[in-house]
């Protein structure tokens, strides 16, 4: 376990999971180069100790590790914080990257990769993390209520009907914010993956489908007439719900 960064605490912290010393490395100057602080471990057992004793804002995980594979740590991680998730493999098949998707991550990069491709990556991101958090206007929605569900977007919290808060990833969170902001109107993918993920365009249109299947099963019941979510065939999705904003 390497910390490979001196910036002040304000910076975010990037913590990069791979057992490769020299990607570790190459990563880590490149994110310092840009104003981040960087922690890299070598595998599981590594990024928990570094998650045990500091705060880390994203994480970069591989998924060819030693001991427990990335695809179980990201689903440990999503269990247990809403933190980003970048995830990195030498494996570009589509399913592969549908798997980590559908485990919680909100991007995903094939190896060989360009690094300055995932610092760009990882900047869309944290961007997207900055612009929530910061102060609203008085004019600005704080939160969004639909059929006795609550988006609060100053916390960046999903509440059910019940009370309970229910977790979402950075991808779902931002994409279920993108359908508030505009309900009863049809949003394409295009600018769904925008919206919603901020990611750069790879032409990976199933993102978009893995993304609307996990809101899917968190927001609706079997037992729902309609769904909140509507196909628009050849277009996008339409949230159907009516929504007070907050």
């Amino acid at each position: 376990m390497d910390d490979l960064a001196r910036t002040p605490q304000r910076e975010s912290h990037v913590l990069v999971v791979d057992d490769d010393p020299q990607i570790r490395l190459l990563v880590a100057r490149l994110l310092r180069a840009n104003g981040y602080r960087v922690s890299a471990a070598r595998d599981g057992v590594e990024m928990k100790q570094v998650l045990g004793s500091t705060a880390v804002d994203l994480v970069v995980l591989d998924v060819m590790l030693p001991g427990a594979s990335g695809f179980d740590l990201c689903r440990d991680l999503r269990r247990d914080s809403r933190m980003p998730v970048i995830m990195l493999t030498a494996r570009g098949e589509e399913a592969d990257r549908i798997a980590g998707l559908d485990l919680g991550a909100d991007d995903y990069l094939a190896k060989p990769f360009s690094p300055r491709e995932l610092v760009a990556r990882i900047n869309a991101v944290m961007r997207r993390v900055r612009a929530d958090g910061a102060t609203h206007s008085l004019t600005a929605a704080r939160a969004f209520r639909f059929a006795g569900w609550t988006l609060d977007v100053v916390r960046r919290e999903l509440t059910d009907p019940h009370g309970a808060v229910v977790d979402l990833s950075t991808g779902e969170f931002d994409m279920l914010r993108a359908f508030t902001e505009a309900p009863g109107k049809v949003l394409g993918r295009d600018l769904l993956l925008d919206l919603a993920k901020n990611r750069i365009a790879t032409g990976f249109d199933r993102v978009v489908d893995v993304q609307i299947s996990r809101l899917r099963k968190k927001i609706e019941s079997d037992a729902q007439a309609e769904p909140m979510i509507k196909t628009i065939r050849g277009t996008g999705y339409m949230f159907m719900p009516a929504v007070e904003r907050r």
